[in-house]
């Protein structure tokens, strides 16, 4: 593939409809890259982060994906790349971040195997086979961030798949950047701590959002503009020689 040159950097993001995929898509914006934002079940949330990058002087393009949807990954890759063609006059991108996923708390004993598979695909199975299909279009040079979770490290009763399954996103992200190294493409992972936002059912019972901060050296959750600030930021030429790492955006938390 070509490399880009003077022309608009282009981000797809993942699950950009809320939470730390919509900062980050407005995140990145902020800095002048183009963004391709996806959305699953709320189409109207997703078409609104669009929006709001679009009157303020940038340029996105929402589209609807299902993660867990592998059989739909052809017909998406054919869609992105359309929209490169009219959107950019381009036929590559420059930056994936795979950041759709669900959490369910559920305890190993309650967990039954439609629950697990829902997780694995969503949260593995889609990102693996999805940064496959987009290889082609991503630009030599590029670079893929996967979210990961603070939960790949510590153990909370209830997130045992979760936790495992981001453990092994981690994984993944060293060999991506094994594998694809010869294209100079940088993978690495972004690991969210206690996110107001999502973490523990986000805005829910005070008490464990206060026990949670308690855990953390900063003294406080995370928002999600914490996390987006630092992923657009990760995608500047300043981190040019960052490749395969895991790095955790948590305040200090369980240390």
């Amino acid at each position: 593939m070509n490399t880009s040159t003077q022309q608009q950097k282009i981000v797809l993001v993942t699950g950009g409809s809320s939470g730390i995929g919509k900062s980050i898509a407005l995140h990145a914006a902020s800095r002048g890259i183009g963004v391709i934002l996806t959305y699953n079940s709320h189409p109207a949330q997703g078409l609104a982060v669009a929006d709001t990058i679009n009157s303020n002087g940038g340029k996105a393009v929402a589209l609807p994906l299902d993660a867990s949807n592998t059989g739909s990954l052809n017909d998406f890759a054919s869609q992105v790349l359309a929209i490169l063609k009219k959107e950019w006059n381009r036929d590559n991108f420059d930056y994936l971040v795979n950041n759709a996923g669900i959490a369910q708390r559920s305890l190993i004993k309650d967990t039954t195997e439609e629950i697990f598979d829902q997780l694995v695909n969503v949260n593995f199975k889609g990102p693996f086979f999805l940064t496959q299909k987009m290889m082609p279009l991503i630009i030599d040079g590029g670079q893929i961030i996967n979210i990961s979770s603070g939960l790949a490290r510590f153990a909370f009763p209830g997130v045992a798949v979760y936790g495992a399954l981001k453990a092994a996103t981690e994984g993944l992200t060293r060999y991506f950047a094994k594998e694809y190294a010869g294209r100079k493409i940088r993978v690495n992972a972004v690991a969210p701590g206690a996110i107001d936002t999502e973490f523990g059912g986000g805005k829910g019972d005070e008490s464990h959002r206060q026990q949670i901060a308690a855990m953390t050296a900063l003294g406080r959750l995370g928002e999600a503009g914490d996390v987006g600030a630092f992923v657009a930021s990760l995608l500047s030429e300043d981190s040019r020689f960052v490749n395969a790492q895991r790095i955790e955006v948590s305040g200090g938390i369980m240390i």
